[in-house]
């Protein structure tokens, strides 16, 4: 009878990593995406201002964010594919050159559209970072035992989302907006150095290597288009128009040709060998709310914050931290509790129902709503993104071949950001479009307001009259009262968009296979697939059973038939 399943002899005889080892390995990897989220987040508080100096409208604001969303989202799976077929360390030190580069040539721009263009640059680097970070971590830690240092990614996020607000506005405050561009630089040097001397992976088996070079022209036309659209209809044409129906057609032929491109070619960018596996299915649905919710309340939250209640900089970082704190104490939390009991469909439901809560509740929302009641919808918010972002990368990781980790990861990836570039450029659209409406609805309200101001009335008038941002806190509190009432209520309704995606999120979640995790980790189970099965250990003298049927556990930790009949029907 046979013992207990064993690893093929090349995967046993190389012992597990202890957890120190993982912490070393993970360390470079953690700081290479603090990089990532302190150069995004430290901006975030500063943006209203930054455009405002640079005379940028909403359509201006929207894109500053939309660029990089929106490579990050093109990028993502083309890291993804190369992280399939070449070395992966080395893509991940790459990504953060780029990232930082671009991060800190955008502290130098001196107007809207070179600051979009930089950070269209930033997104690609940052595509790479999502993207390989999840790989690299598969490739270490089995997905059993990922759910305890999913925390620490949790915390990573949760520290750079609620330090660079802060710190960003402080920079803001003090030194000057420009100076947050630069802050990530010595970081960066740190993670490229750790992660030369910590993070060691194995080798990937070398073989013919074919770009799909169609393809990413093709995903980046059918995605540029589709969000170019979104951001002017309605405000530099009409929804209903010429330039309408060459956008949305030139999108939908573009996504044809991507499918049909994608089904010729013998390396394809997204394969659609993956939609085969339900689990891959349904959390891309997932994964597509989860980012309109975690980047449209980032983006929109902050400028809440600031247009809305009048707070500087550096107070819009300090308010937003009730949503960080439901991030980080819902990822470290539920990580430590899927690796302990390894059940994961409960938590990532309760993420989905507090999806669909935060994102309603928020937009409920007024200028003078009580801070502590805004302060709840945050964090019930923050709480449903820990609880579901990660973890929807982790499930897919669980079932799918080894060899198409990198391709599948960052598929869950991409639509996770393509949703939050969708999302950002819907929210933004319907808070210009709401905002408009509301300025003249209360045309009488704001002329009653500048007649109040006597010699400053001609300034303030010429200043709305330009179509920036305007700062609201610096405004005198008769006219401040009118546009922080209509602030909130465009904010409050962009957030109402959010809903019917969470809704159709817990929907899928609902209906996710609910698959044990397995033990073994990404570069195990590559080996075991090389080796076509895992042998089992028997008692001495019992070697014969492995020539006439045994059982033997395969890559994906299954009991299977080892006679040689079994195995030539598996090939």
């Amino acid at each position: 009878m046979a013992t207990p399943s064993a690893l093929p002899a090349d995967i046993a005889e190389k012992p597990k990593m202890s957890h120190r080892q993982v912490l070393q390995a993970l360390s470079g990897l953690l700081l290479g995406m603090f990089v990532s989220m302190l150069a995004s987040t430290v901006v975030s508080t500063s943006l209203p201002v930054i455009i405002h100096d640079l005379n940028g409208d909403q359509v201006a604001f929207t894109w500053v964010v939309t660029a990089t969303l929106l490579t990050t989202a093109i990028s993502t799976p083309v890291w993804g594919k190369l992280a399939d077929l070449f070395n992966r360390k080395l893509l991940f030190q790459l990504a953060i050159v780029i990232f930082v580069l671009a991060t800190a040539a955008a502290g130098f721009s001196q107007d809207t559209t070179t600051l979009i263009a930089f950070r269209a640059v930033q997104g690609i680097g940052a595509g790479g970072l999502a993207a390989l970070s999840q790989v690299l971590m598969a490739d270490i830690i089995s997905p059993r035992e990922r759910g305890r240092y999913m925390g620490l990614f949790g915390a990573v996020m949760a520290v750079a989302t609620v330090g660079g607000p802060l710190l960003g506005g402080l920079i803001t405050d003090t030194l000057g907006w420009r100076w947050n561009f630069y802050v990530a630089l010595p970081f960066a040097i740190a993670a490229l150095v750790i992660i030369q001397r910590t993070l060691h992976v194995s080798v990937l088996v070398k073989r013919t290597v074919r770009i799909d070079y169609l393809g990413i022209v093709l995903l980046s036309t059918a995605v540029s288009l589709l969000l170019v659209w979104i951001s002017l209809a309605g405000s530099s044409f009409d929804w209903w128009s010429t330039e309408t129906v060459l956008m949305v057609g030139g999108a939908i032929i573009a996504t044809i040709l991507f499918v049909v491109a994608e089904m010729r070619v013998a390396e394809p960018l997204i394969p659609l060998t993956l939609f085969r596996n339900l689990t891959f299915t349904l959390a891309v649905i997932a994964s597509i709310a989860t980012g309109i919710a975690m980047f449209g309340a980032s983006v929109f939250l902050s400028q809440f914050m600031q247009l809305a209640r009048g707070a500087t900089p550096t107070e819009a970082g300090l308010m937003t931290i009730p949503m960080i704190a439901g991030l980080l104490l819902a990822s470290i939390g539920v990580g430590a509790l899927i690796t302990r009991f390894g059940r994961w469909k409960p938590f990532l439901i309760t993420g989905g129902v507090l999806l669909i809560a935060g994102s309603f509740l928020l937009s409920t929302i007024h200028y003078d709503t009580d801070f502590a009641v805004v302060s709840l919808y945050m964090f019930l918010l923050g709480a449903g993104v820990g609880m579901t972002m990660q973890n929807l990368v982790l499930i897919v990781q669980n079932t799918t071949n080894p060899t198409q980790i990198g391709v599948a990861s960052s598929g869950v990836t991409f639509f996770r950001s393509l949703g939050g570039t969708i999302g950002v450029s819907v929210m933004g659209a319907a808070l210009a479009a709401r905002v408009t409406e509301l300025v003249a609805d209360r045309k009488d309200d704001i002329g009653a307001a500048i007649a109040g101001l006597g010699d400053q009335a001609s300034v303030w008038a010429a200043q709305l009259q330009s179509g920036t941002i305007p700062k609201v806190s610096a405004m005198p509190e008769t006219l401040r009262v009118v546009f922080e009432d209509i602030y909130a209520q465009g904010i409050s309704h962009a957030f109402l968009i959010a809903v019917p995606f969470a809704i159709l999120s817990l929907i899928a979640i609902v209906f996710l296979p609910n698959k044990p995790l397995l033990r073994m980790t990404t570069s195990e189970r590559i080996q075991a697939s090389e080796a076509d099965f895992a042998t089992v250990s028997v008692p001495e003298g019992m070697d014969a059973l492995s020539a006439t049927g045994t059982v033997t556990v395969n890559a994906d930790d299954e009991r299977v038939d080892a006679s040689p009949e079994a195995r030539a029907d598996r090939r």
